[in-house]
């Protein structure tokens, strides 16, 4: 029996098809699965957040939402580009996907502040969805609620600062601008002298991949279906549903039906799009991260616990925990390629030793993973051209911060067009708010 009839022989709400299963699947499938449909999650990995959801740097920051469209990144994208240990590292080599995605990622520019304070009414808005969750499933993430330090070595890098505070405060955001001793007073195990900071109490941290393993299998619980080792080889829009195509190993093709399709699967979502008619113009950025094992007390004494990003380096750290600190950072533009290279995690590590002294890093477990990015920095969230065909992908760097209001949205938007479902839920229907949304990509 295929996945489709599994579930289909005893629900007969609506059947979605969710393809991905990182934290932007997964929470697309909890809400949806709320809203009263029969759900299927398909990934090509074991488990969920097996990916780009598995290390990121830990942060929900409503106070990292500016987007990179501004000249200030493309000239320093330009001096970066021939050094290996940029914190931004566009790889010479020309390919028609990255021309034409620097292209539309220039020409953004344009709405560099709408974008930036849309970006951060939805990480404000998505804080309350993803505690919903956590709270009603019982999942722990290692959450630490100490706010977000920002610190700033130069005055040019601060008074820059001090301009994206000013759309911050658009969109709902307030930070408080501190000086060198303030910011050693809310964390004292930082190291260095700096000329500024900015304090977000508001923002938090966690572990992306304990909270998707854990609303996976709260959602599992709940009846929805997960296929995982399934490689998603084809999607066909029909007038009656959309078939998806998708094998296991060495095992026969099968071929699903289901009422509708929701794609969030990151860096695939352009090829799987394309099949559907759809342009979504995804490029893979590479993140690298470090996970510091604090293995003595000296460590743990030395490693921060208010979660910090160093504007200059461009570095950010999550304490996951009593014993692991989270270092990320980096954006490398080098197409779908996943290797770890030592030239961009020895930043990491040696960032680690100068800041916090005290920390041995004797035991450090290296990261890569590609997020995906659109040429504006939003997510594309919504209907494609074809019925039945809907997107929640493209969140770049952002997939932690924004994917549980996105993922409202989605299931709100899908469950206007098929309201047969409210049948099978207890819960209220809600219509999307599109003024709310900002009207993202769903138009």
């Amino acid at each position: 029996m295929t996945a489709r009839s599994a579930t289909a022989a005893h629900n007969s709400a609506p059947t979605i098809a969710v393809v991905g299963a990182g934290i932007t699947g997964v929470t697309t499938a909890y809400k949806l699965m709320r809203q009263g449909f029969d759900v299927t999650v398909f990934d090509r990995q074991p488990f969920a957040g097996m990916e780009t959801s598995f290390a990121n740097g830990g942060q929900l920051s409503a106070s990292n939402a500016e987007v990179w469209n501004n000249p200030a990144t493309f000239i320093k994208g330009i001096k970066w580009m021939f050094k290996k240990d940029a914190p931004l590292l566009v790889h010479p080599a020309p390919t028609w996907h990255k021309l034409s995605w620097m292209f539309e990622f220039v020409m953004a520019a344009r709405s560099y502040e709408e974008n930036t304070v849309a970006t951060v009414r939805l990480a404000i808005d998505a804080r309350r969805h993803l505690f919903e969750m956590a709270e009603e499933e019982g999942i722990d993430f290692d959450v630490e609620k100490r706010g977000i330090l920002h610190v700033y070595e130069t005055k040019p890098e601060f008074e820059h600062g001090l301009k994206v505070n000013a759309l911050y405060a658009k969109g709902g955001l307030q930070r408080r601008a501190l000086t060198n001793d303030e910011i050693h007073a809310i964390e004292p195990a930082l190291a260095g002298t700096y000329h500024g900071g900015f304090f977000t109490e508001s923002d938090f941290t966690g572990d992306i991949h304990k909270f998707t393993r854990g609303l996976s299998d709260a959602a599992a619980r709940h009846g929805t279906t997960f296929v995982y080792d399934a490689d998603v080889s084809s999607l066909r829009h029909d007038e009656d549903g959309v078939r998806i195509e998708w094998s296991k190993g060495e095992e026969p093709k099968r071929l699903d039906r289901f009422d509708a399709v929701v794609i969030c699967a990151g860096v695939a979502s352009r090829r799987l799009a394309a099949q559907l008619g759809d342009r979504v113009n995804i490029y893979p950025v590479k993140g690298y991260s470090v996970t510091v094992n604090l293995e003595d007390e000296e460590s743990r004494a030395g490693a921060p616990w208010v979660s910090l990003l160093d504007d200059k380096a461009k570095i950010v750290t999550s304490r996951l925990g009593r014993n692991r600190l989270r270092i990320a950072g980096t954006a490398e533009f080098a197409g779908d390629n996943r290797d770890i290279k030592w030239d961009r995690i020895k930043p990491l590590v040696a960032w680690c030793r100068h800041r916090f002294p005290g920390i041995g890093t004797a035991s450090v477990v290296p990261w890569a993973g590609l997020r995906p990015m659109m040429p504006d920095m939003l997510p594309k969230v919504g209907r494609g051209s074809k019925s039945r065909v809907y997107y929640n992908t493209g969140h770049g760097h952002l997939g932690w911060t924004l994917s549980a209001v996105t993922a409202e949205m989605i299931a709100a938007e899908v469950a206007g067009d098929y309201p047969r479902a409210q049948a099978h839920s207890g819960a209220e229907i809600v219509p999307l708010n599109r003024e709310k949304a900002g009207e993202r990509r769903a138009a």
